[in-house]
């Protein structure tokens, strides 16, 4: 088979290669995973990041698992890898949905045949991703004032998912469309995702950006320098609330104080139906020295105690649109999710 890559993520047939986005934009290293172990790191250690590039990056992950394991691939005896690539982030569900796509080819065959076809899966995960990306972005950009000055958070590109992009894929295509004047940029701290990645991308793709602080968003949108609030999403319960990177919620309440559209974009296997509101999702603790320390420089005196979640949840009160690659849910509850994952399933 051919080599399927995308700007993150890169599978050869035999070897996962991540790009480093730890080390952007000062360099662009990419690292090899050749191990179910090894893919679980990446995905800890945030060498890949964005909910739907780990889905596609753990995908690969359960493949190598099944060629190291050879003739004696089958569904128990992957069953350890499964769980590793599980355990490696907790809150972004396109991780458990794409593991469990790829549970869901494992009965009836083991050894080459197991991993042919866990190999097709992985591959139509990543495939499957690029199209809805595009989709979702379509529809999206179809709610942006005319000209506007959008305000996003954190990356949602073609670095955290199979190519084009969520919440920035809009971005992206209401660019192309003339539609869109300017984007601002949040920071996003600790790991400075906007700053390192967002406005390397857009900067890229020749849209201008300007990156701000992330406490800078308040004054924006009280100062009528934005139109329109622009995030992704790690999981979106049954009621529509929404799971996002840190900081997130407050762009919400400030976003609707000032009368500005809050939109949130996400594929539909970032739906968890099982989940009936944002009380349940679990949130990922990381380590407190991250938010201590800026490129290995600590600013914190020493033993100075902090607290680190990497994600907060927006009730669905505070959303003005879901976007999906179904199509969009105005106002989100309970209701009108459960009929846009019908519309999908019909």
């Amino acid at each position: 088979m051919t080599t399927l890559s995308s700007p993150a993520i890169r599978w050869d047939g035999q070897t996962l290669a991540l790009l480093d986005q730890r080390k952007l934009p000062l360099a662009a290293d990419w690292v090899s995973v050749d191990s179910a172990d090894s893919c679980a790191n990446a995905i800890r250690d945030m060498v890949v990041r964005g909910a739907p590039a780990i889905g596609i990056a753990a995908a690969y992950g359960v493949v190598l698992a099944a060629r190291q394991l050879g003739a004696g691939a089958s569904a128990s005896s992957l069953q350890d890898a499964l769980a590793t690539l599980a355990a490696s982030r907790p809150t972004a569900v396109n991780l458990f949905w794409a593991l469990e796509r790829m549970r869901s080819c494992m009965a009836d065959a083991h050894g080459e045949s197991l991993i042919a076809r866990l190999e097709q899966e992985a591959r139509q995960i990543h495939l499957d991703d690029q199209t809805m990306n595009h989709k979702l972005a379509e529809h999206g950009a179809a709610l942006l004032p005319d000209q506007a000055t959008v305000y996003t958070h954190c990356n949602t590109g073609a670095l955290a998912t199979g190519g084009h992009g969520t919440a920035l894929g809009i971005i992206r295509t209401a660019w192309d469309q003339g539609r869109l004047k300017a984007v601002y940029a949040g920071e996003t701290r600790p790991w400075m995702q906007g700053a390192r990645l967002t406005a390397w991308e857009l900067q890229q793709a020749g849209i201008p950006c300007t990156l701000v602080v992330d406490s800078c968003a308040g004054h924006l949108m009280a100062t009528g320098q934005i139109q329109a609030v622009v995030v992704g999403a790690d999981r979106i319960t049954a009621n529509g609330d929404t799971a996002n990177k840190i900081g997130t919620y407050s762009l919400a309440v400030l976003a609707r104080h000032h009368r500005i559209p809050f939109i949130v974009a996400a594929p539909l296997s970032t739906i968890d139906l099982a989940l009936a509101s944002g009380s349940q999702i679990e949130i990922e603790q990381r380590h407190p020295d991250e938010i201590c320390a800026v490129a290995g420089q600590r600013l914190a005196p020493a033993g100075a105690h902090a607290f680190n979640p990497a994600f907060d949840v927006t009730p669905a009160g505070l959303i003005s649109a879901i976007v999906t690659e179904q199509g969009v849910v105005q106002q989100p509850d309970i209701d009108k999710m459960a009929a846009l994952l019908e519309g999908a399933r019909r």
